[in-house]
């Protein structure tokens, strides 16, 4: 069974034989900077506009809604190419469309600034980015900082990043995980159950004294005591409180794009465990491996390491893992029956990622690691400000971490 939490991350790191420097990030927004780098710019011409925007302290999603309900445009017409969370200060491109320039750079709004805007002949689908630029500061670092930065940064240049999920996939309770499994299991209490969540995972008193009175069957109480940007959760309890005991029918209210993002974040659980495993030779490749080729994400499938381990050393493939799915395409040997334990461990098989009503996850390969690219850094007394880019869906603290060895 999937039964980890995880913002209690244990992952092993590439770097483990080296000590970290300590030390904590996201202090202040300014400490954690991120921007977008794009596969195209605009043209200049066509019926979208493409904003650049700078968001503080709130998620990619929050600033559509905000920018949608002024500009009085349905939330589902915006694009972006990829999601970025509340914490820190994040530039990223998003377009709308029939939109002018002029209109857009003049509108004001409480977290969002719109840095520059053009036109451009199509919609900003998901994933319509190279990757994206890191400016973070690291506050409190022990005095050894200025030797161990430089030897851990030049095994990370090397060798490549972890590509582990971070914890901020798994949401505020850090267990978006365990939802994504009870629904792969079809075991739609557990799967409530995990939604409502732990008493001792929240801070808030009257959100923890929610959870506790579920906990007790006391639906009325806790939805009750729910708080109302808990709307998912009130919602389901909304539905126990009129039809008791009809957990499926409670979870169904939940929207199908967080039911997607609590299925990504089983995915994403059962992937880190193929990282964590495969950590020491993170470079290496095996028989049977489906390798991916880093210049445009291809896999293909090893059929003898010995001739492939140049291109691994010299970083133009990594081994995959998976991201589990009904239709994945399958590595072979050795490297599938690991991949295939990991699944069977979690209670799980292919076939159960066929999930009805639109939430089927076909599944699909992930390299194990992703090269670290234009990496420099400073100190200033006790603070380490590092600067690189990754690409696209990769986590900076998977780079961070090794820096900290504090998660």
């Amino acid at each position: 069974m999937i039964n980890s939490v995880a913002t209690k991350c244990t992952d092993p790191h590439l770097t483990n034989d080296i000590s970290g420097i300590g030390g904590l990030i996201k202090e202040s927004p300014n400490d954690f900077f991120v921007e977008e780098v794009p596969s195209y710019n605009p043209c200049g011409s066509g019926e979208h506009c493409y904003l650049t925007i700078e968001k503080r302290g709130i998620t990619t999603l929050e600033a559509i809604h905000r920018i949608a309900k002024k500009l009085k445009v349905p939330e589902r017409d915006i694009g972006y190419a990829g999601m970025k969370d509340a914490v820190g200060v994040t530039r990223q491109t998003i377009s709308i469309q029939w939109l002018s320039p002029e209109k857009a750079l003049a509108l004001e709004l409480d977290g969002v600034t719109v840095v520059s805007a053009q036109r451009h002949s199509n919609k900003l689908k998901v994933g319509h980015l190279k990757g994206n630029r890191f400016r973070i500061v690291i506050r409190g670092v022990s005095d050894s900082a200025t030797r161990l930065v430089p030897t851990i940064l030049e095994v990370l240049e090397t060798r490549g990043v972890p590509n582990y999920f971070g914890y901020q996939r798994y949401g505020a309770q850090g267990n978006s995980h365990l939802i994504g499994a009870a629904m792969l299991q079809r075991d739609w209490h557990r799967a409530v159950d995990q939604l409502i969540g732990e008493a001792d995972a929240v801070r808030d008193d009257v959100w923890s004294a929610a959870i506790s009175a579920y906990r007790h069957w006391d639906v009325g109480e806790a939805l009750r005591l729910f708080p109302r940007h808990c709307g998912s959760e009130r919602d389901v309890l909304q539905r126990l409180v009129v039809r008791p005991g009809e957990y499926e029918k409670a979870f169904s209210v939940v929207h199908p794009r967080l039911k997607k993002l609590y299925l990504s974040a089983a995915q994403s659980f059962l992937f880190n465990q193929v990282v964590a495993l495969r950590i020491n030779a993170l470079d290496g490749i095996m028989t049977g491996d489906l390798a991916c080729k880093h210049i445009n994400g291809a896999c293909f499938l090893v059929e003898d390491a010995a001739v492939e381990q140049e291109r691994a050393l010299a970083f133009e493939i990594s081994a995959s893992g998976p991201m589990f799915g009904c239709r994945m395409k399958r590595p072979e040997g050795a490297v599938w029956e690991l991949e295939e334990e990991i699944l069977e461990r979690a209670g799980l098989d292919l076939s159960l990622f066929d999930l009805p009503g639109g939430l089927r996850m076909d599944g699909e390969r992930r390299p194990l690691r992703v090269p670290a690219e234009d990496v420099s850094w400073s100190i200033d007394g006790d603070a380490v400000t590092v600067m690189f880019s990754l690409p696209k869906g990769s986590y900076a603290t998977s780079l961070i971490r090794e820096l900290t060895k504090t998660f």
